[in-house]
């Protein structure tokens, strides 16, 4: 074998290896998006189980940590490593928004004048059905369906002649389903309906060179929570407080200082 043949041979040998090793790397990388993802539920999507919200960022963390050491080896362009960097700031922040859930969630339930049994099955069945749902509803096609069947499994049980909620009167068990559904979506509109918010923002004032006013954002944020309304007529600050707020108008008026009237009447300019 002639030395120009051998060192094309070994060549080759080293691409093949590096296309495998990127390969594998970026499998291991998905893989840890993938995980990610499913982490940032409140309810483990394989037992259909609450999450603890500590338990949730360290995993999350461990994630993203594998998702950065890979980063330095395969010569990553600038904005990619910006993209991983920020992704990295904002995963700790997801925490927040996990432990704003359960102090929510709970005093819901305690309004409801539950027995203990009962209460526990509110958290950790009947609510973690509907969660379920939710991301099944989210799914294409068929890959829901796990999800239909675990939370199907969780509720049957609940409202069987032996279940904890049988005893409650069946217009009380439609309230309480309605009461699960809703707070199921407590976290995805803490959270995921911020994002697409802030995207839809971004779209709608591209021709007006953006949002980087930040007196701009707030009071697109306070037109969009306060005044923006559903068909049913229900602004999103009403849905998510469950009351009907102030008027939005009302409060402006009540909190600006209206000039008063000139001393006298302007003159006329003569000439």
């Amino acid at each position: 074998m002639t030395p120009r043949l051998a060192q094309a041979t070994q060549e080759v040998a080293a691409a093949r290896h590096a296309c495998q090793r990127l390969a594998q790397q970026r499998e291991k990388v998905g893989q840890s998006l993938r995980a990610i993802g499913h982490l940032s539920h409140c309810v483990a999507l394989e037992r259909g189980v609450r999450r603890h919200g500590t338990r949730m960022a360290s995993d999350r963390h461990q994630q993203i940590d594998t998702v950065c050491a890979s980063a330095p080896q395969e010569g990553l362009s600038q904005a990619c490593l910006e993209r991983r960097e920020q992704a990295a700031r904002v995963v700790p922040k997801m925490r927040a928004t996990t432990e704003f859930v359960s102090p929510y969630v709970r005093p819901q339930v305690n309004q409801l004048d539950l027995r203990q049994p009962e209460a526990y099955a509110m958290h950790a069945h009947l609510i973690p059905s509907y969660s379920l749902e939710r991301v099944a509803a989210t799914r294409h096609g068929r890959d829901g369906q796990p999800l239909r069947a675990l939370a199907e499994r969780l509720q049957t049980p609940l409202f069987e002649p032996d279940g904890v909620l049988s005893a409650v009167p069946s217009s009380a068990q439609e309230r309480l389903k309605h009461k699960a559904a809703t707070l199921a979506e407590v976290f995805q509109r803490s959270s995921s309906n911020v994002e697409g918010r802030n995207g839809y923002l971004s779209l709608r004032n591209h021709a007006l060179r953006g949002l980087a006013n930040p007196r701009k954002r707030a009071c697109l944020t306070a037109v969009h929570n306060f005044l923006i309304q559903r068909p049913d007529g229900t602004t999103a600050a009403e849905r998510f407080f469950g009351q009907k707020p102030r008027s939005m108008f009302a409060t402006i008026l009540a909190s600006v200082e209206i000039p008063p009237a000139p001393l006298s009447p302007p003159r006329r300019a003569v000439g």
